[in-house]
């Protein structure tokens, strides 16, 4: 009897889940680094119906029917977009499979960005603003105490006297431990992270965003008009159950 609001229930909840999704790839559009999520939904267990029968009261199996679907997973598209040059001295781009490795400033946890618009903290350390230092090949912070400074392909970062200051780190996962990630935009490993040198660093760079505007527009566009239907359904859904209670009660 009251499937139909189970059912129409849950498509609000998916498609509003969806559209906050579709809402925050279109907030980082411009977020150097970042990597679009997609929502997918599935249905939670299958109810067997079955019929009675009249006579001998055998059970009948009639099939599987769905109760309400529910948000499944989100899945994030790794895929990279090209470069957009900006000078920074301290704007880095990797060309290739890898990821920055920072320390968190709040305790030991060490997480993973495409994102190398970095700059110095007040101790002299590179940073990424709003979460903590970048490491070098060896897992330590990089010490530079200057900007002023030259950086080769491999990362590795000298003073413009040609001393040399470090190399950062650029780490990769196996094919079947990609990064997830987390809600501030950083990635956390599932394996272990491997040094990458099979990549190129690019100096007074940053990696665009690689979400679609236009595709999330067109997503925008569906999911709102899916969920203003699943809420008109559901309003004359209510109507129509008190007004079939009301005449019930009259009988």
């Amino acid at each position: 009897m009251f499937k139909g609001f189970y059912n129409l229930t849950s498509a609000m909840l998916t498609h509003g889940r969806n559209l906050n999704v579709i809402s925050n790839n279109m907030a980082n559009v411009s977020t150097s680094g970042y990597k679009s999520d997609t929502f997918t939904a599935t249905t939670f267990d299958d109810v067997l119906w079955s019929r009675v029968g009249n006579k001998n009261k055998i059970y009948e199996d009639l099939g599987n029917q769905s109760y309400i679907t529910a948000p499944s997973q989100l899945y994030t598209d790794y895929s990279q977009e090209g470069f957009d040059a900006t000078g920074g001295v301290l704007d880095f781009a990797i060309e290739g499979d890898g990821y920055f490795a920072i320390q968190m400033a709040e305790g030991d946890q060490t997480l993973y960005t495409r994102a190398g618009s970095f700059s110095l903290d007040n101790d002299g350390y590179l940073t990424l603003p709003g979460a903590g230092r970048v490491l070098d090949e060896a897992g330590a912070p990089i010490y530079l105490l200057t900007d002023k400074l030259k950086c080769d392909e491999r990362g590795t970062l000298y003073s413009v006297q040609g001393d040399f200051l470090g190399r950062i780190g650029v780490f990769s996962f196996g094919e079947d431990a990609a990064p997830a990630k987390d809600a501030s935009g950083l990635f956390q490993a599932d394996g272990e992270a491997q040094l990458n040198d099979n990549v190129r660093v690019h100096n007074g760079m940053l990696e665009r965003s690689n979400v679609d505007w236009l595709q999330q527009m067109t997503k925008m566009i569906s999911a709102q008009r899916a969920y203003q239907s699943a809420a008109s359904l559901s309003k004359m859904y209510d109507e129509v159950m008190n007004h079939a209670a009301s005449n019930i009660g009259r009988m």
